[in-house]
């Protein structure tokens, strides 16, 4: 896998568990990983063709929506439980695979 294909699986998580949450719940703060994963699927091209700006753009939005994912919503998904807790979880998941490769990918550019 490389950090292309990480960003893909990343942003199609966040689309697809954001639309299930939304229907489930019906709360509009559930597209906003929607809205993250529609930018960041936007930013596929730009990360294929190794795109600088536009890599770092989506490594930015991944750390934001990370960062929103395990300090707010994991903590009120983990007292409440159930489906909901591994929509979040899920979405944890695929957004710390994608900046794991993320790295790899800017340090295997910078040894080069």
């Amino acid at each position: 896998m490389n950090a292309t294909k990480a960003n893909l699986i990343n942003s199609i998580s966040l689309i697809v568990f954001g639309l299930w949450g939304y229907f489930e719940v019906t709360s509009p703060t559930a597209l906003i990983p929607v809205g993250f994963g529609v930018v960041l699927l936007l930013c596929y091209s730009g990360v294929k063709n190794q795109n600088k700006v536009i890599a770092h753009i989506a490594v930015l939005l991944t750390l934001i929506i990370l960062l929103a994912l395990v300090g707010m919503r994991l903590p009120k998904s983990l007292e409440s439980g159930g489906i909901g807790l591994f929509r979040v979880v899920a979405m944890c998941l695929t957004s710390v695979l994608a900046m794991i490769y993320f790295v790899r990918s800017f340090i295997e550019a910078r040894r080069k």
